[in-house]
């Protein structure tokens, strides 16, 4: 019997809008690409998010590899805010499933700094019965330790949770420690999944 919906945030409750974000502050297409190259498609971006680094020794470490750039890396995460973006479904779901009886909980990787400067993005968390963001315990998802640290958290059994993850990486390690999952596609998609769950979320709920 399902008990408990556990949600990632960005990609899911959250619009992860990081190529707007560069946008806005100015930078085109081909500098855009720069910039992700050097910073979340690098193994520091999740050494970022686990808090191994430090905000000015992550972003020494970007530049690092692309020197040329250095300076549009500091402009790009010198404040985050924007970055992500609630999405508007979000706290309407976690109410219902509140509402149904469920426990609601989040399992994300996040940096303290988006934590910090995207606040309006969490709004959801103050309906939830709880979670765990990657720099409170200096893991990321896939890593197991990181499901098996929420589970003992909460005292929860993982074949009682349905594990919502944009990542399908994430979804499969949660599964190997007996969680159910949903890889996130679209809000529409993941309702049909929850039945399959035999949790309702009817048109009129959202």
């Amino acid at each position: 019997m399902i008990k408990n919906v556990v949600f990632d945030i960005g990609g899911v409750l959250a619009d992860y809008k990081i190529k707007e974000f560069l946008a806005n502050k100015g930078f085109d297409g081909t500098m855009i690409k720069r910039i992700l190259k050097a910073s979340i498609m690098s193994p520091y971006w999740g050494q970022f998010e686990r808090a191994e680094l430090t905000e000015e020794e992550t972003l020494k470490a970007f530049a690092s590899l692309d020197p040329e750039i250095e300076d549009e890396l500091y402009k790009a995460y010198s404040n985050v805010e924007g970055m992500l973006v609630i999405r508007d479904f979000a706290i309407p779901i976690v109410k219902k499933l509140k509402e149904e009886g469920l426990n609601v909980y989040f399992l994300s990787n996040y940096s303290k700094k988006a934590y910090d400067e995207c606040g309006d993005s969490l709004a959801f968390m103050e309906y939830m019965d709880g979670g765990i963001l990657s720099f409170m315990v200096g893991k990321t998802k896939p890593d197991p330790e990181m499901y098996k640290l929420f589970l003992n958290e909460y005292d929860l059994k993982p074949e009682e949770c349905v594990f919502v993850d944009d990542t399908e990486e994430n979804v499969v390690a949660a599964g190997q420690l007996d969680f159910n999952g949903i890889v996130f596609k679209t809000y529409e998609d993941m309702i049909k999944s929850l039945k399959e769950f035999k949790i309702e979320i009817r048109e009129e709920d959202y």
